[in-house]
């Protein structure tokens, strides 16, 4: 998943970011509701966390102009408010899922991968494809009952692939879902991790669109 954290806290922020970063999540932080409206239009996240106190625009005023505006991203709200009218409040404002603070990441992460695959219309927790069978939640994947082990790069690859049948994703794509902001990326990155997938699943899984990008078909 490829994250956008909007939280002031530092602390918070910090620990948040490096416990879902070591869960393979690529994400990138803001503290403030105008830089992460920002961010928001600018980019393409899975999933934004949102807290609701936000210095220069707080974190209902940021959701309800970009609900406005059409966005359909999933929002999980960060708040230490815990009233009943809060919860309303924020539900109805738009976000989809509401977290009082203080929390356990293990927690945040199973609302966020329940976010991500309501939004992609996805109903069990695993994928399955032909003889593959990938749990994003254990980070694993099994073909024909066998476990196969792959990069976590490799891993992300192949899931927003699988999460995209049928459909060509870029290489830019993938490398906005591959990478956070200031991470090197080697020119030919994609390339190399479609290369090794094709050598340990099979040549013929995924398709490369001359000029345009890559792609799982449908079965």
């Amino acid at each position: 998943m490829r994250l956008l954290l909007i939280e002031d806290d530092k602390l918070l922020g910090h620990g948040i970011q490096a416990g879902l970063r070591q869960e393979n999540c690529i994400v990138d932080w803001l503290q403030d509701g105008v830089a992460g409206e920002q961010a928001w239009q600018l980019e393409t996240y899975d999933a934004i966390i949102l807290d609701w106190n936000l210095p220069k625009k707080d974190g209902i005023s940021l959701l309800n102009a970009m609900r406005h505006q059409g966005d359909t991203t999933p929002v999980l709200l960060l708040t230490a408010r815990d009233t009943l009218n809060d919860k309303v409040i924020g539900l109805d404002s738009g976000a989809d899922d509401y977290l009082v603070k203080p929390f356990d990441l293990e927690e945040l992460l199973a609302r966020l991968r329940a976010l991500v695959r309501r939004n992609q219309g996805r109903a069990t927790p695993k994928i399955y494809y032909a003889d593959l069978c990938l749990d994003p939640a254990a980070h694993t994947l099994t073909q024909s009952d066998n476990p196969v082990k792959l990069s976590n790069k490799e891993l992300l690859i192949l899931q927003i692939l699988l999460e995209n049948i049928g459909k060509v994703m870029s290489r830019q794509q993938l490398e906005e879902a591959l990478y956070g902001w200031n991470e090197d990326i080697e020119s030919n990155a994609v390339e190399v991790f479609i290369h090794h997938l094709r050598k340990k699943l099979g040549k013929h899984l995924i398709i490369t669109i001359r000029g345009v990008g890559y792609t799982i078909p449908k079965q």
